[in-house]
């Protein structure tokens, strides 16, 4: 098996695609759209389940989340035209920071 940190940045990249897509469905009216966003998200929980089985799933559900939230905030904003502020700047911020520290306590 590829290494479960490798799985897991992929069951993020998947999800964070699946969320940009979500616009897209136009309130899952459009089939196709709304079966590429689903699909995504089906395919990025088997993996992080598949993750969970050589990780914890407090660090694994911890980087899947936090990592995805900052990806798909960086998108919003670069991609998709949402506004930045000092508050959403922080706020992204605390969380990368908790998921190193989750990470950092891990290790121990």
């Amino acid at each position: 098996m590829l290494s479960p940190f490798v799985v897991l940045l992929a069951a993020i990249g998947i999800e964070v695609g699946a969320t940009t897509a979500l616009p897209r469905t136009r309130g899952f009216h459009d089939l196709p759209w709304s079966l590429v966003v689903l699909g995504g998200y089906a395919l990025s929980i088997w993996l992080l389940a598949v993750v969970v089985h050589h990780m914890s799933v407090s660090v694994a559900y911890a980087v899947w989340s936090g990592l995805g939230t900052a990806a798909i905030a960086a998108i919003g904003v670069l991609v998709l035209g949402e506004r930045v502020d000092a508050v959403k700047l922080t706020a992204l911020g605390l969380i990368v920071l908790g998921v190193v520290v989750l990470n950092l306590h891990a290790a121990h």
